[in-house]
């Protein structure tokens, strides 16, 4: 898959150094998928929630921080639109907010 926004994962993590190792795992764990639907992206070894508008939560760190993707399978494409603490996404509208 390729990876949109990587720079907004970067930013996040010079802030928040304690998850820098989590998201670069994440990053190319996804990076080397060839994922055709959500069947496959719930298989992964993440823990995700399906949300919707395309989109994906995936838990980072235990749950310490939520990752919000939006795929497009055809052209293998995976968006980043949020990253933030628990608390920050609880105060966000997961299906609509983009960076």
């Amino acid at each position: 898959m390729r990876i949109y926004n990587y720079s907004t994962l970067k930013a996040f993590f010079a802030k928040h150094a304690e998850c820098e190792k989590n998201l670069r795992n994440w990053y190319k764990f996804i990076e080397k998928q060839d994922f055709n639907n959500f069947n496959e992206v719930l298989n992964c070894p993440y823990k995700v929630s399906l949300l919707k508008n395309n989109r994906v939560c995936f838990n980072i760190k235990g749950n310490n921080y939520r990752l919000i993707v939006e795929f497009d399978f055809n052209f293998k494409v995976a968006v980043i639109r949020f990253i933030g603490t628990h608390a920050e996404y609880d105060s966000i509208d997961a299906n609509t907010i983009t960076i």
